[in-house]
């Protein structure tokens, strides 16, 4: 259950993804504009698409060639319904190839593969650029090794790269369009003017997505999906997400909402004793606690692979949820019917596989127990409000909610907690202490150089390696932490935060003196892609 996209006060564009890893900005983007963007499979049947009654479609970039057998492709009667329908279709990059070979084009391999910054130049007057950019040059970003070198009838190329491929192609009396390059990213300063121009003059399309309107849509439809007698359970984890869907529901249905904190033995330094301070004297919101630290630690016991911890650790928190469920019941005399979860849409994307991936399960890049691995034979039936919501988009929810500030900025934690942070058997020796300490010198450090802000994530890593050291004048063999701190928009890509040489050098001296067992610290300077943010 979550906010219909039917009912929102924006026409509606369409993406659809055919695996480049810019696609969720696309999406991010075109909302920034205060118009509502959803991303769907590049391979869904007909019925998804026209479904949603988008007013634009947006066909994404991706690492595909259309001369594959296998290349994944819209279905079909796509372009006849868009062209039926005056529905606007704008190609980018794959995109566009697939809108030119489908149409009767022609795509070649190129003689020259244009990747990175690459100077482009307006040679027509355009719907796409106007009349004022003709002989305009933009700098943009290309990443492709096909071109198209014959168009379908009735287009015109409007722009070609400083190598003379084309770069951007229109039909406006079919409302069909493309772009050989990404205007999505920050790589291409004149993108998002495009994507205006576009969406605005061209497209004539509506804004009116803004979170208030979200606000008031949400509480709608869990007020007519809860029953007038119905109770609600909610797992606070401690997060903004989960802390902000609890806030919204508890302002739908009132008491009716059941709040449990999980104490699952892989929380954070004093993380227990400070969630429940929060939201109890901030928050207001009736929560109970459990400790459930030694039932999940047993689980993990010897085990090693990442997806299998995650996959215990999401089994057992829906088995506590089911115990304080029917614990409840008794209370109550009857039984509770819903449990509401903080997923957001990046961990939906992030659990969906790419088309001609050749993957179809929902674990390509993580698992996450609020959207898989979640028993076909539950008790409860979920409510996601925030299902549709991007994180900077969830602390805008927050703020209208009334959520402190100081707790919406708090850094995304995830829901197994440390056990993707402690790399190995999260139950050998006192790996779980030393990286609680480590993490909380790490983060106060942070906090204390004015920096916690200016952070999309920042945490420490307990790593299954020892290093030879000399502390006090002895020789050790102790153990290594990783330092990983990232900026980032969405979470669904991040660069690492370049510190100064100075405060790291603070740092580690503070962890090597202070957390006994440990004698070396490294830094993570991996940006995702290609690594996650997480370590696991």
């Amino acid at each position: 259950m979550a906010l219909d996209p039917k009912a929102v006060k924006s026409d509606l564009v369409l993406i659809l993804d055919y695996g480049s890893q810019y696609t969720h900005l696309i999406t991010r983007r075109i909302r920034s504009l205060n118009v509502f963007s959803l991303c769907i499979s590049g391979t869904s049947p007909l019925s998804a698409i026209t479904d949603l009654k988008p007013s634009v479609v947006i066909l994404s970039g991706g690492p595909h060639s259309v001369h594959t057998p296998d290349s994944p492709s819209f279905p079909e009667g796509f372009l006849h319904w868009a062209e039926s329908n005056g529905v606007f279709v704008l190609g980018i990059c794959y995109g566009l190839q697939l809108l030119v070979q489908r149409l009767g084009g022609e795509v070649r391999i190129g003689n020259k593969q244009e990747y990175g910054r690459m100077d482009v130049n307006v040679q027509r007057e355009s719907a796409l650029f106007g009349a004022e950019k003709v002989g305009h040059s933009q700098v943009v970003w290309m990443s492709h090794g096909d071109e198209a070198v014959k168009l379908p009838e009735g287009f015109d190329v409007v722009a070609r790269s400083e190598q003379g491929a084309v770069a951007a192609i229109e039909n406006p009396s079919r409302k069909f369009f493309g772009l050989q390059y990404h205007p999505e990213v920050t790589h291409t300063p004149e993108g998002m003017d495009t994507l205006r121009r576009f969406l605005f003059d061209v497209c004539g399309v509506s804004a009116g997505w803004t979170m208030e309107d979200v606000l008031d849509e949400e509480i709608k439809v869990i007020k007519n999906t809860v029953g007038e007698d119905d109770h609600v359970i909610c797992a606070l984890s401690g997060g903004v997400d989960s802390t902000v869907a609890a806030t919204l529901v508890h302002k739908a249905i009132g008491d009716r909402l059941h709040c449990v904190f999980v104490d699952n033995g892989l929380l954070r330094y004093k993380e227990r004793e400070r969630v429940m301070e929060t939201f109890e004297k901030n928050l207001h919101l009736p929560v109970t606690c459990v400790d459930a630290s030694n039932q999940f630690l047993t689980e993990l016991k010897g085990v090693t692979d990442p997806e299998k911890k995650r996959k215990i650790i999401g089994k057992e928190f829906i088995s506590i949820f089911d115990v304080f469920g029917q614990e409840l019941e008794q209370k109550l005399g009857k039984k509770a019917s819903y449990l509401v979860q903080g997923t957001l849409y990046p961990d939906v994307i992030e659990s969906c596989p790419p088309p001609g991936s050749g993957r179809t399960h929902s674990h390509t890049i993580k698992s996450h127990h609020n959207v898989g691995g979640l028993p076909k034979d539950m008790k409860l039936k979920l409510i996601e409000p925030l299902k549709l919501l991007f994180k900077d988009e969830v602390r805008q929810l927050g703020k209208i909610l009334d959520v402190p500030e100081s707790f919406l900025k708090r850094h995304p934690f995830p829901g197994p907690g440390l056990a993707v942070r402690v790399l190995g058997d999260v139950t050998e020796g006192n790996a779980l202490e030393i990286l609680r300490e480590v993490d909380e010198i790490f983060i106060q450090s942070i906090k204390d150089a004015g920096l916690y802000d200016s952070i999309w994530q920042a945490f420490a890593v307990f790593l299954p390696v020892r290093s030879v050291g000399v502390q006090g004048d002895q020789r050790t063999h102790s153990h290594v932490v990783a330092l990983r701190a990232v900026t980032s928009q969405d979470g669904m890509t991040a660069d690492w935060y370049y510190f100064e040489h100075k405060f790291l050098d603070d740092v580690a001296r503070k962890i090597c003196n202070g957390v006994r067992g440990v004698n070396r610290v490294v830094q993570d300077i991996t940006s995702k892609p290609p690594s996650t943010i997480e370590w696991e």
